[in-house]
Formats: structure tokens, sequence, C-alpha cells
């Protein structure tokens, strides 16, 4: 328990939001950044779902089928190639905007500024 305390991070809006941009962008970030930016956008999707199941945010449907699209965009590897590697990115970015939008839009978290 203490090292989940420990290796516990709050959950930072302003870093999802850059995070999202870069994927979103009309320039396509770089192979080395598109692996570490996937990494971080999963980790954005697993505080979002854990906030999400903690305030009972499912009870809502956008919310809920959002949940259920992060999860599985969270269990994908980042495909092989360039194409395919980019679109997965770029599902991983608008389902965490959309997720982390509808949040609060149903008052689960602050907007991020």
């Amino acid at each position: 328990m203490l090292e989940r305390v420990r290796d516990w991070q709050p959950f930072d809006g302003c870093a999802l939001l850059d995070d999202v941009a870069a994927v979103l962008d009309d320039v396509p970030p770089s192979e080395g950044d598109a692996v570490q930016l996937a990494e971080r956008l999963r980790g954005h999707l697993a505080r979002l779902v854990t906030i999400a199941v903690a305030s009972e945010a499912e009870q809502d449907t956008a919310a809920a089928q959002l949940v259920l699209r992060a999860r599985t965009l969270h269990a994908d590897s980042l495909p092989r190639g360039r194409q395919a590697a980019m679109a997965h990115l770029r599902r991983l970015g608008w389902t965490a905007n959309e997720l982390h939008d509808r949040l609060v839009a149903i008052r689960c978290l602050k907007e991020a500024v």
C-alpha cells in the first residue's frame, strides 16, 4: 500500500492538454516522440478512467461509452508502421480529450487551464 502511495501522481490536466495537442497537431510527432506520447496518453487515460469510476461518472451514458473506449485503447499497444501508429495516437488523444471534457461537463473534474 505504501508503495502505491509513493508512486501516486496527481492528475495534471495541463499536461494532458499538451499531449493531446502534440498528437492532434497538423505536424505529426517523430517516431521516438510517438512512443513516449503513447505511454503518457495511456497514463492520462488510466487516471481519467479511475476518476470516472470513483466519481460514478459511468452513470452518464456518454461518460460510460468514453470509459469503455479508453479502456480498450489503453490495452492496445502502439501498432507498427507510421500511419497505423499515428492513427492510434490520434485515437488516444481524441478519447483522452473527450473523456476529460465529459468529466468536466458532469462536474467530476475541474477544467484545465
